[in-house]
């Protein structure tokens, strides 16, 4: 099998279907990006990765290179993995990569193959793409089109593919299925886990649907934390309450800062997009309160951090911890914490940021900011202490010790991930979205 697309997505999946036994050639237009891959270097952050690398290289199966040819004359099933992020000036998803992968590759199948999706994209893209690859392909109708979502959530990448909770299969002919089967049999016999096969619409909006709902859940319980705030309400006790409801379960129902990375905020705004394109913009209006909630968490953490300072930000020392959008990742693709670190300083606040993994990212887009090299210089001297990212490492911080490097024993937990008991036990001023 080929892999189109050596990204966070596409090298995952490369690497672990070589780990499973298959012969897999990843293909990219970056030569970097293929040369450092090639060379046992994953260009991202994820737990586990780098050591399956290191694993599928060693056993010859496993081979990267920037030639479509070579990709069409090796694969019989292709898995397009390429990116979809948002439109420029737009909150449609940006198809560019996504057709130019799939037209590079096209000219170079001369046999019959199976190309697959993976991408998310808007339902009606697997159509506009057969049509694409057939009308372009020296094989012509003999190639065929399937769509196989993706899961993955980062920090949990190698366990989500290696053992996924569902496999999606949108095919048309029965020959696809047949092939996806035999892509996934060693998923599917070791673990046992569920295949749905659909048509190619529903395959398309099973990952934007997931996600909408998700994204609903989180900016739900942030919705009545703002209420909270209002009345003098505990948000955590409420969203306590709501977890004992069998109907609605305490997964994802915690308040905080809200969501952020390279999935959930541009697949709702395509998904709401591709929606009032097809005439249905009234079903998924919601989602449009959906996003206005989620950003207005960041403003509203900076406003507790003023009022923490004692109503003015400037001058006052921030130490920010957190940058990556979630923690075990370098993500910091509309990661909240930055959003918020740049709002201080734009206020005037002296604002120091740490991040265990996501420094590297965080200092090329955002320069403008200072940087430490752990948690407790980013601490130093400073007035208050805001989490951003619930990154282990802060939540397991000693207080006390702690307290001995600020100016000011105060903190905002932007994440509801602190002990907070132990922190004013240690004489600190704690302060939390949605409590009193």
């Amino acid at each position: 099998m080929t892999v189109i697309g050596t990204g966070y997505l596409g090298a995952t999946h490369a690497i672990c279907m070589a780990v499973l036994g298959f012969e897999v050639l990843g293909v990219d237009v970056d030569p970097a990006k293929v040369a450092r891959l090639a060379a046992g270097e994953v260009p991202f952050f994820e737990p586990g990765l780098p050591e399956l690398l290191r694993k599928a290289l060693d056993s010859g199966r496993l081979r990267f290179t920037t030639d479509f040819a070579e990709a069409g004359e090796f694969g019989d099933v292709h898995f397009l993995c390429v990116g979809t992020p948002q439109a420029p000036g737009s909150d449609a998803a940006d198809l560019t990569y996504v057709r130019a992968a799939t037209t590079a590759l096209a000219r170079n199948l001369r046999r019959r193959a199976l190309v697959v999706g993976k991408s998310t994209v808007p339902v009606g893209t697997a159509a506009e793409l057969t049509e694409l690859v057939q009308r372009t392909a020296p094989a012509g109708t003999a190639v065929e089109l399937a769509w196989n979502p993706e899961f993955l959530r980062e920090g949990f990448a190698v366990d989500d593919t290696m053992n996924p909770d569902r496999l999606v299969f949108g095919v048309s002919p029965e020959w696809a299925e047949q092939r996806l089967r035999a892509c996934f049999a060693p998923v599917v016999d070791d673990h046992g886990t569920p295949v749905l096969v659909v048509d190619l619409p529903t395959a398309e909006l099973v990952k934007v649907a997931a996600n909408s709902f998700l994204a609903t859940k989180i900016s739900y319980i942030n919705a009545m934390a703002e209420v909270c705030e209002r009345t003098g309400a505990d948000v955590t006790k409420l969203a306590e309450a709501l977890a004992h409801d069998s109907r609605i379960g305490g997964r994802f129902l915690k308040p905080g800062l809200g969501f952020g990375g390279g999935c959930l905020p541009k697949d709702i705004r395509a998904f709401k997009a591709r929606a009032e394109e097809l005439g249905v913009g009234q079903a998924v209006a919601f989602l449009h309160e959906i996003d206005a909630i989620n950003k207005r968490r960041r403003a509203r953490t900076v406003d507790l951090v003023r009022e923490v300072a004692g109503g003015d930000l400037r001058g006052v020392r921030v130490a920010a911890w957190g940058a990556a959008f979630k923690p075990d990742s370098d993500d910091i693709r509309d990661a909240p914490a930055l959003d918020v670190a740049v709002l201080l300083q734009e206020a005037g606040a002296l604002v120091t940021v740490y991040d265990p993994e996501a420094m590297v990212n965080a200092r090329r887009s955002y320069p403008q900011l200072a940087y430490a090299d752990s948690a407790l210089e980013a601490a130093r001297d400073a007035d208050v202490v805001v989490l951003l990212t619930e990154w282990r490492q802060f939540r397991e911080v000693d207080p006390e010790v702690l307290g001995e490097v600020v100016a000011h024993r105060r903190v905002v937990d932007g994440r509801h991930a602190l002990d907070r008991t132990a922190w004013r036990a240690a004489g600190w001023e704690h302060r939390a979205l949605g409590r009193p």
